[in-house]
């Protein structure tokens, strides 16, 4: 899900970048409603000089409506890039992967067969029987959630910020838990029914690069078909030039002596090296570039029952073991 950005309101801001560089270590005072001074060294200070060297400043938050120039140095307005380099000081780095187990219900029981069946139904129609080979056994469904901020380079720069959940080991997306997961009540135990999976980092790159493609499919969309059209005209403007040389040089050399008809030859040649050069210059610039930023990785454990199930698809009877999660009421890992 893409989250909300928030409006600019320079009081939260200050309350941020005093909490924000006095977990870094700097010292500050806020000298006026909107103002805060700073005194930083070492891994604060990196943020105006690399070498971390002692540096005192006064930071002055603008209202959102000021109209005069800002001074970045000493400003802070929407999209100030001193809020960027603060967020990505705050990252820990090696980015840490959190665990967490939420709780169950007072009396956990298994599913009605009939409300698993009607579930399983709804999520898989090509079903024609469905029964129960084994009882419910108690287990853990395991998801991964991230946190990322997106950077879209193109003819505008676009950040959003986007928390995903993909279920494993499938990667299947599950909106529901990345939209609902502030609710989301903890295990007082912290420990799930069934064993944490191993980290495979190699699958999980991959299982959340293709979720978060998903996730901006319709915003990439809209973006490549404005590009398209910027280069369509460019293209067609650096052609419709060429081509006119073209002409122009050829109506001169038939009338001219040989000597000048070598010459634009010559001339033909480099035009045409400089046209392919210009389009190829105009299609790089047109290219759209995607960083993801992670901020946040959080494995989580959830309560689960496993039915190993008799089911008939597409005329094949086959014996599935699938996971079936109450708070979600689907079916996983089938």
């Amino acid at each position: 899900m893409k989250l909300e950005r928030l409006a600019y309101k320079p009081s939260a801001l200050v309350d941020f970048y005093e909490e924000s560089f006095g977990a870094l270590g700097a010292l500050c005072e806020r000298t006026w409603h909107d103002r805060l001074e700073i005194v930083a060294e070492g891994r604060p200070a990196k943020l105006w000089n690399p070498e971390g060297s002692l540096h005192e400043i006064e930071l002055t938050f603008a209202p959102a409506d000021a109209a005069a120039a800002r001074d970045a140095a000493r400003e802070v307005f929407p999209g100030c890039p001193l809020t960027f380099r603060l967020a990505e000081s705050l990252r820990p780095l090696p980015l840490a992967l959190e665990r967490v187990a939420l709780g169950v219900e007072t009396s956990p029981r298994p599913p009605d067969p009939n409300v698993a069946e009607k579930l399983w139904r709804a999520q898989f129609p090509d079903t024609t029987q469905w029964r129960l080979a084994e009882p419910w056994k108690a287990a853990s469904h395991f998801s991964l959630v991230i946190l990322a901020r997106c950077e879209i380079q193109a003819i505008d720069q676009h950040w959003s910020l986007h928390r995903l959940a993909i279920a494993l080991p499938s990667g299947e997306p599950d909106p529901g838990l990345a939209q609902h997961l502030s609710f989301a009540q903890p295990d007082g135990a912290g420990e799930p029914a069934t064993a944490w999976p191993i980290p495979d980092l190699c699958q999980w790159q991959a299982l959340l690069l293709s979720a978060l493609e998903t996730e901006l499919s319709d915003e990439l969309a809209n973006i490549r078909a404005r590009q398209e059209n910027y280069l369509r005209r460019e293209l067609e403007r650096i052609d419709h030039y060429f081509q006119n040389y073209e002409r122009e040089m050829t109506a001169r050399s038939s009338h001219s002596k040989k000597t000048t008809q070598i010459k634009s030859t010559e001339r033909l040649a480099a035009a045409k090296t400089e046209h392919t050069r210009r389009r190829a210059d105009q299609i790089a610039r047109h290219e759209i570039h995607v960083h993801p930023y992670l901020d946040a990785l959080l494995l989580i454990a959830e309560p689960a029952w496993r039915g190993v199930l008799k089911v008939e698809r597409a005329r094949r009877e086959q014996s599935v073991s699938a996971l079936f999660v109450p708070r979600a009421r689907r079916w996983f890992g089938q």
